[in-house]
């Protein structure tokens, strides 16, 4: 009996610590579903090329080839305390800098390799700056770490789909212990997480067909990362691509990570509950400075896709690519300060919010608070906007920039129609009136509830 009620114990105790472990991880995510917004940053020896963080890849360069552009690397105006005043205007509030990219440069003073920029460039830790930097302006701060690595003598050369020497011959014979590398790599991360205070989000990047999950092996990464970070949250590119359900027992994340786009729906799990999600977007085309790339997104595109995201339950991590010097593009600046300009008057519709009760109307968005919902006006509209079935249900509008009174009526011609209420910012509602804003004007709608 004695034994019996061991084991029901320990049995009650596992599940109830099971249980008690994904509170506290929902727990740890309510800061970052709060910020909705934060700024990526890819910044390494690529720069120097400036052809992209790929290069490496994409013109199947050798280590020994490579080399130059890591001696050329000398980022002299490099200054975080800039990156991070930048962050903070455009709104921002949140960060996740590259520590180590796929070319296996590190851009932290890791204690197990030579390859780093403190070797190169006067002994400096560039990853403890940038911490130090963002967080001194109140932003959270996370790193992104690559798990596959194009320098490391014992990660797979020849014949793997990713590395640049994957055709070379010359390594067709090469033998590699890739039980080395695991150590190696899973020792850089037990520094990053030891080493740096405390780091709100891990990224990690990237799996790729059979190098995924346990090959890594995952759960043991995610173990210590939790036991050195107790709050830490962490994306879902251990096991894929970045498409896997975070809704998954194997998921061994926090968040799903579309990339370059806007999911056409939110994200949810087999029970069809919206799930935490992030897209990754470029300011250009590019995550790297890439000196040739000047398809940038306009402030308007730049807002319009928060708010997309936001509507639909998720964050929006918009990525900078400083220059060899150091310095995050002019272009890339003057993008975010105008955004800053439009999330200083209508960030309260962003910070918080998600997907509303509201479907999708025909003019733009809906973003919804508690009782507090938020109608985006982004497309060319003529005249009031319509809550179909709420007129008993709101209580107030208001212009949410300067919290100027809204008009509120649910006649139509003079008939009365139980079914609708119309909203504009002068009456009669169904004329035509400017907004005050071209980019995207707020009406904040108060609810009863």
């Amino acid at each position: 009996m004695k034994a019996l009620k061991n084991t029901l114990f320990f049995l009650f105790f596992c599940f109830t610590t099971d249980a008690f472990a994904q509170n506290v991880a929902n727990t740890n995510l309510s800061w970052w579903q709060e910020a909705r917004f934060g700024m990526f940053i890819h910044f390494g020896a690529y720069a120097v090329p400036a052809r992209g963080e790929w290069i490496k890849n994409k013109e199947t360069l050798s280590t020994a080839q490579y080399q130059k552009y890591i001696e050329e690397f000398q980022p002299e105006d490099f200054d975080p305390k800039k990156w991070a005043k930048i962050a903070k205007q455009a709104g921002m509030k949140y960060a996740v800098m590259t520590a180590k990219h796929h070319d296996g440069f590190c851009m932290f003073d890791s204690k197990l390799t030579d390859y780093k920029v403190s070797k190169y460039f006067k002994n400096r830790d560039l990853v403890k700056e940038y911490l130090e930097a963002f967080r001194a302006e109140g932003i959270k701060v996370g790193l992104y770490y690559s798990v596959i690595d194009w320098q490391h003598p014992d990660y797979p050369h020849f014949g793997d789909m990713m590395h640049p020497m994957r055709n070379n011959e010359t390594f067709k014979d090469k033998k590699h212990n890739f039980d080395t590398y695991i150590k190696y790599m899973h020792g850089q991360v037990e520094e990053l997480t030891t080493k740096y205070g405390k780091i709100d989000v891990m990224w990690f990047d990237f799996s790729y067909g059979e190098m995924k999950g346990e090959k890594w092996k995952a759960k043991e990464l995610v173990s210590m990362v939790r036991k050195n970070q107790p709050s830490i949250i962490l994306n879902n590119r251990l096991m894929g691509d970045g498409t896997g359900k975070i809704g998954d027992t194997e998921a061994l994340g926090d968040f799903e990570t579309p990339e370059q786009g806007v999911p056409e729906q939110p994200r949810k799990d087999a029970n069809g509950n919206i799930v935490p999600w992030e897209t990754c977007l470029t300011l250009n085309n590019g995550w790297g400075y890439t000196a040739d790339d000047n398809q940038w997104k306009s402030p308007e595109l730049v807002i319009h896709s928060l708010v997309n995201c936001v509507s639909k339950g998720g964050n929006l991590l918009l990525n900078v690519g400083p220059d060899a010097r150091g310095n995050i593009p002019t272009q890339s600046v003057n993008i975010l300060a105008e955004v800053g300009k439009w999330m200083e008057l209508n960030s309260e519709s962003i910070y918080g919010c998600g997907a509303s009760e509201l479907p999708k109307p025909d003019w733009g968005r809906f973003t919804q608070k508690g009782k507090k919902v938020y109608a985006h006006i982004m497309n060319p509209h003529i005249g009031h906007i319509n809550l179909k079935g709420y007129h008993e249900k709101v209580v107030k509008a208001r212009l949410l920039r300067d919290k100027t009174e809204l008009f509120i009526e649910n006649t139509w011609w003079g008939d009365l129609t139980k079914d609708n209420v119309f909203i504009n910012i002068r009456k009669p509602t169904y004329q035509h009136y400017n907004l005050p804003d071209k980019i995207n004007t707020v009406f904040e709608i108060e609810l009863k509830r």
